[in-house]
């Protein structure tokens, strides 16, 4: 069911880009290469189980923790630029 000019579909395909691009976003910042055996932030060491799990891995479990709470506030865009367009 459209809805003004917007053709059928057109909801769920703004939905559906919204997500590719968080997920996009998401794989992009995920660590790969070699683990390092200390952490770059605190120097303490990352555990074997830590690094054998998480590929690439940089920072050790409490510094990885604080740098994830830092990084919430993301707040996604309205693709249309109109007001009613704006899914919150």
């Amino acid at each position: 069911m459209a809805s003004g000019w917007a053709r059928d579909g057109a909801v769920q395909d703004q939905i559906d880009s919204t997500v590719d691009d968080a997920v996009q976003r998401v794989r992009s910042r995920l660590p790969n290469g070699e683990s390092l055996t200390h952490c770059q932030e605190c120097g303490d060491e990352i555990p074997k189980a830590r690094r054998e799990a998480l590929k690439g891995v940089r920072l050790c479990v409490r510094c990885q923790s604080e740098q994830d709470e830092q990084g919430v506030a993301f707040s996604g865009y309205n693709r249309r630029g109109s007001k009613d367009s704006q899914m919150r």
